[in-house]
This record gives structure tokens, C-alpha cells and sequence, in this order.
């Protein structure tokens, strides 16, 4: 493929998009050009700020985007997260102990709560709020202290009352899960998850496809910490086999399960 470096450029982006990184020698057999070459096509494009150069080859930059607050981001609650919070419903049962954290993509699944009896944990002042209207639902706030923007409570209190709590499930919400683990943009919500975590049987997390690759401020959690992923667009393939190493279920929305 005989390509001009400014013909190369935007194809070794889309490549960088796909998959997160990009190696020398891919871009060598990808475009059939030499390691010189293929450095100086990398050199290129760090000088446009576009990658971040690495030992043999690429990544992209972060996107340190501002996480809006609550309210903003319940009037921009997508398809997707109402597909992923209608399937997240159907993993509740009679009986169910459960926490739920305080994400939008969690609060989805308000929507579709089943009519059984359960007990729910929450640090979430609106889904405590929504789901007080479910008949059978015996709901525990943790108090602690108001993060307003956000709508959550934290701080050593919530911890320390979590820890007195064993349940059957957690639902999760993160800002991104990728081969570093979950991570999230505050680390005192980071805190509060991390202990939900350690409280629950089966932990199930709850991702729209556009946090799957994305690694933000404050780590959480391994993959290996989960149990079940449920998305809405079949990830990419190595992320996939990452999955599959760590024994975690993926579940996508309109899709059979995977093992």
C-alpha cells in the first residue's frame, strides 16, 4: 500500500480509536512502509498532540472531560443506559439484599424494577427517593456527608455503616473500565464503591460502551473484583479476551449472554 504520510496519518488514527495503542511494527505491516518511516509518521502526529508516543509505538491522550452533575446528566440518560438498566432489572429477585450506587446508568434501572420484595442499600438520595414508591422494597440510606453537585452521600460514615452490611448483589456504575481496572473521577465516591464491593456476593457492573477502554482519575477496582458486565455494544475483541481471563460474565443488551 503506497500511501503519502498525510494519507497514512488519519488511517493510523482510526487504527489508535479502535484499539486504544498502536505499535511500529503494526503500522510497518499495516502500510507496508519501514521503521523509520513509521517512526517519523508517529513523530508527526505527536507534534499535532493528537497520540502520545510510547517504548515502540502509540497511544492515545487521555480526555480528562468534567463529569456534569447529577441533574445534567439524568436529562442526557440515553437509550443505551435505559437498556442497560431494564436488563440490569431482570437480575434482581424476591429476597434480593442489594446495593446500588449512585451512577445514572444504576439509577436506569429505577425504571424497570421488579414488584418483589427486596432490601436495597443505597448512598443515592434520588434513587432512595424513586424506588420508596416500590411497595415491597425496604430501603437503607447511609448518611453521611452531601456532595450536592453530585446528589451522593460519602465520607467515613457511609463507609463504616457499608461494612455492616452483607448483600446479595451490587450494581455499579463507573466512569471507565479498561485493562487498569474500574476507575472513577472522585476518590471519595472511589472509597464509597470500593467498600460496596467488598460487601456484595455477586458484583455486577453497569457500562454503556462509551466507558469501556476509558481509564479515569481513581482506581476502584481489578477486573478480576467483578462478576458480571452488562453493556449495550459487544466490546472490542482484546478487551473481550480480557473478560474471559478474569471470569467475568458479559452481558449485552438484545444479545445472549456471553460465557
Amino acid at each position: 500500500m503506497n500511501l503519502y504520510q498525510d494519507e497514512r496519518l488519519p488511517l493510523i488514527l482510526e487504527e489508535l480509536k479502535r484499539h486504544q495503542r498502536i505499535t511500529v511494527e503494526q503500522i510497518c505491516a499495516r502500510f507496508g512502509v519501514s521503521r523509520d518511516t513509521a517512526r517519523r509518521d508517529l513523530v508527526k502526529l505527536e507534534e499535532q498532540k493528537v497520540i502520545i508516543r510510547t517504548r515502540g509505538g502509540a497511544i492515545l491522550p487521555s480526555a480528562h472531560q468534567e463529569v456534569k452533575g447529577y441533574h445534567q446528566r439524568l436529562e442526557t440518560v440515553s437509550k443505551e443506559k435505559k437498556q442497560i438498566g431494564e436488563k440490569a432489572a431482570s437480575f434482581i429477585h424476591e429476597g434480593d439484599r442489594l446495593i446500588l450506587d449512585t451512577s445514572t446508568t444504576v439509577q436506569a434501572l429505577a425504571d424497570f424494577f421488579p414488584n418483589v420484595r427486596c432490601t436495597i442499600v443505597t448512598n443515592s438520595i434520588n434513587l432512595a427517593d424513586l424506588l420508596s414508591a416500590k411497595k415491597h422494597a425496604d430501603i437503607q440510606l447511609l448518611g453521611g456527608k452531601l456532595e450536592k453537585k453530585h446528589r451522593y452521600l460519602y465520607g467515613a460514615s457511609v463507609i463504616e455503616r457499608l461494612r455492616s452490611y452483607y448483600v446479595d448483589k451490587l450494581f455499579l456504575g463507573v466512569v471507565g473500565i479498561s485493562e487498569h481496572g474500574l476507575t472513577i473521577a472522585h476518590e471519595e465516591d472511589g472509597m464509597v464503591k470500593r467498600t460496596m464491593l467488598q460487601q456484595a456476593k455477586q458484583k455486577i457492573v453497569l457500562a454503556d460502551h462509551s466507558k469501556i477502554g476509558v481509564t479515569d482519575y481513581f482506581k476502584l477496582a481489578d477486573l478480576s473484583d467483578i462478576d458480571v458486565l452488562i453493556t449495550d455494544r459487544s466490546p472490542p475483541y482484546s478487551f473481550h479476551q480480557l473478560l474471559q481471563q478474569y471470569g467475568v460474565e458479559l452481558v449485552i443488551t438484545g444479545e445472549e449472554t456471553e460465557e
